[in-house]
């Protein structure tokens, strides 16, 4: 059984890669019975869920670019999504 440290890293680890299917496993069965640990994977999701959302504009540094550069500095965020 993963203790909630942990399953912590699992949540984390599972928004940049896929996780190994042992590794899913023993994360569903901890969730299953760890309700702080479900609150956290949760909030998590929902977090990088609103910073996907956000605008590309709101990243952009406070900096006098001509419209070009800043329109291929939009294109290439929006690439990265």
């Amino acid at each position: 059984m993963l203790s909630c440290k942990e399953a912590a890293g699992l949540v984390s680890k599972s928004l940049d890669t896929r996780l190994s299917w042992r590794e899913r496993a023993a994360l569903r069965m901890h969730i299953a019975i760890c309700r702080m640990c479900r609150n956290y994977q949760k909030q998590l999701r929902a977090m990088t869920k609103a910073v996907r959302k956000s605008s590309a504009e709101a990243w952009l540094p406070p900096l006098r670019l001509s419209e070009e550069a800043k329109q291929r500095i939009l294109r290439h965020f929006r690439s990265e999504r």
